[in-house]
């Protein structure tokens, strides 16, 4: 006689439970992994939305480069801002001085010479009757003018050289390195006097054209460092074992991570380029009258100091919050692109 069958287990949901009530269904263990791998991938799901993305990697804990860092801390840094907003102050007024100044810089009366602070003339007269309100504020766009100028052509020249004898080396880079020291050599202020002495130009291009001569070297030498550091790194040994081209390795991974030294060093130079204008003009052989300069002003009210300190104490003044503004930038930019200072 055939023994009976065990009874089927009964079915609940479309799976089958065992007998003794468990909680495992009769899919097996399978089943059951399943189900626990189903749910931790919900979970891990949910903690990716909170998170912003598949494990943490989402836009919202995307890592930040370089320059987003230094943004970051260049908003929070007083220095930055208050430099910042003199430095565009200084530009506006170099663009528009008719802004806040509304006369004539070349308008002179005599009568009034040496004359102090009077009404509609906050800063007095000079020497020749002039405002020198309006002469301090169109002053600033002769200086603001050489310092920018020389500092592009300075930062264009020595980049692309001191980077091209960089990367290259060999006999490049040993002619570049005894060129720059044959220019390093000479006295900037006496190099001035002996090249500017000939010009009878009253324009600032003959000024910024020395300022980029004798200034290309000191940026040539610091391009030429970052991009020897830079060409060492892995990145770009794995770019030029993977065939990438000269110019590609130069201008893609090269160029974004050597150029934060020359920034802030000609960002430091802007200052003492409009400083080394007004040094010049002062001696007699930068800028010439009619241009309207601080270096001249100062220069004409050195002799009337005891007199007349007025006229001598707003342009002085004004330059030397203009370069102090500019070597505070600089100061800000290089202690947030410098990764050893974090």
């Amino acid at each position: 006689m055939p023994e009976p069958e065990p009874p089927e287990p009964y079915s609940s949901g479309g799976g089958l439970v065992p007998e003794d009530g468990g909680a495992i269904a009769a899919t097996g263990a399978g089943g059951a992994m399943d189900l626990a791998t189903s749910e931790g991938t919900t979970l891990e799901q949910r903690s990716s939305a909170a998170t912003g993305g598949p494990y943490g990697t989402g836009p919202a804990a995307k890592p930040r480069s370089l320059w987003s860092d230094a943004w970051r801390d260049l908003r929070r840094n007083p220095i930055f801002i208050i430099s910042g907003l003199v430095i565009v102050f200084l530009v506006i007024i170099s663009i528009w001085p008719s802004l806040i100044a509304s006369g004539n810089p070349l308008s002179c009366n005599l009568a009034k010479a040496q004359e102090g602070s009077q009404p509609g003339h906050p800063f007095g007269f000079d020497g020749q009757g002039c405002d020198v309100y309006t002469r301090t504020v169109y002053g600033a766009r002769t200086s603001v003018t050489v310092g920018v100028c020389a500092t592009i052509g300075v930062a264009l020249l020595g980049s692309v050289l001191g980077g091209l004898a960089g990367f290259f080396g060999g006999a490049w880079d040993a002619i570049l390195s005894r060129v720059t020291d044959v220019f390093f050599a000479i006295p900037v202020v006496l190099g001035g006097l002996v090249l500017l002495s000939v010009v009878t130009s009253s324009t600032v291009w003959p000024v910024i054209g020395f300022m980029v001569l004798l200034g290309w070297p000191q940026l040539s030498r610091i391009a030429r460092g970052s991009v020897i550091t830079a060409k060492q790194n892995d990145y770009v040994q794995a770019a030029r074992a993977l065939g990438a081209s000269n110019s590609r390795m130069m201008l893609r991974h090269i160029l974004p991570n050597a150029i934060a030294p020359v920034i802030v060093v000609a960002t430091i130079a802007l200052g003492t380029y409009i400083s080394l204008e007004a040094t010049l003009s002062y001696l007699g052989v930068g800028l010439k009258p009619p241009t309207v300069s601080w270096g001249i002003d100062i220069s004409a009210a050195s002799q009337y100091i005891r007199n007349a300190p007025h006229m001598l104490l707003w342009p002085a003044g004004a330059l030397a919050i203009t370069v102090l503004a500019f070597i505070m930038l600089g100061d800000a930019v290089r202690d947030a692109l410098d990764p050893k200072l974090r």
